[in-house]
């Protein structure tokens, strides 16, 4: 079986190629990448590298020739029209090269109500796939935990999270838990039955409950004292992000990310980590 990975150098696609090592065999890997010297360590290892621009199609197109399997991990671009473009590129190559089955990765804010600026890429990448030829599933993700750890000293500096939601909740996802059950679905055909999964703990959290966590694991107290979504932008705009974060959050204060499932459990067999004990087992205080 050939499995390529797109954006394998990323945060995400990094470690679904490191779990896919434990399932097959290194040189079953073909990795597209932006950057090929940031893959030397994987070329070491036997895996194929190739070089992978989501706006050239030819590129493409060469990196998921031959793909039994493809995986698929968005660019970090922040508009959805570029993104849309990027998806189009890869939908056609993977038709033009018969991947076998492509494997995507969503996000849980695509409803159709959702002003989070990517919720137009979200929502259209299964109304897309769905009027493709092609085998898929779509893997949608809560958010990343993983944010928090690094966050969390600024949290404690703060003495609250500020996070623009209301009475809402907010459901998470580790990075390695969503990296495992991308890597499980890509080698067992037995779970391509299903169109869509969405990876998620087994709980969400309102605002206070998310301070009340952070407490614990930090031993400082945490309170909850929202900022405007547009203080929040402001506040977050390095790299010009602060506009695609507030409006997450503004679909988050909507009731749009608090979806919770047991999916995880049923790829993997057993439930993801809870958020306490991920926090518990990264941060160093």
């Amino acid at each position: 079986m050939k499995i390529v990975v797109t954006g394998a150098t990323g945060h995400l696609g990094r470690q679904i190629v490191d779990h896919l090592t434990e399932l097959v065999a290194p040189t079953n890997l073909t990795l597209g990448v932006h950057t090929p010297s940031k893959a030397l360590d994987y070329a070491d290892q036997g895996m194929t590298i190739k070089s992978l621009d989501y706006t050239e199609p030819a590129t493409v197109a060469a990196a998921l020739d031959g793909a039994d399997v493809a995986v698929y991990v968005p660019s970090k671009s922040h508009d959805s029209f570029s993104r849309v473009t990027e998806f189009e590129h890869v939908v056609t190559a993977a038709t033009q090269a018969k991947v076998g089955h492509l494997v995507v990765m969503g996000f849980i804010a695509d409803q159709a109500n959702n002003p989070f600026d990517l919720s137009a890429f979200y929502g259209y990448v299964p109304r897309r796939l769905a009027s493709s030829d092609l085998s898929y599933t779509i893997v949608r993700n809560a958010l990343y935990a993983d944010p928090l750890v690094p966050y969390l000293p600024e949290l404690i500096e703060l003495q609250n999270v500020i996070y623009p939601m209301g009475d809402q909740a907010l459901s998470f996802i580790s990075l390695a838990d969503s990296a495992a059950a991308f890597a499980k679905i890509a080698v067992t055909p037995a779970l391509w039955t299903r169109p869509m999964y969405t990876l998620t703990q087994d709980r969400a959290y309102t605002m206070p409950e998310l301070a009340e966590v952070l407490s614990t694991v930090s031993g400082e107290k945490i309170g909850y004292a929202p900022v405007t979504n547009a203080e929040f932008g402001n506040i977050y705009n390095e790299g010009n992000e602060g506009h695609m974060l507030s409006s997450m959050y503004a679909g988050g204060s909507m009731g749009l990310l608090d979806i919770t499932t047991d999916d995880y459990a049923a790829i993997m067999g057993h439930p993801a980590q809870s958020l306490p004990e991920f926090l518990k087992e990264n941060y160093r205080r």
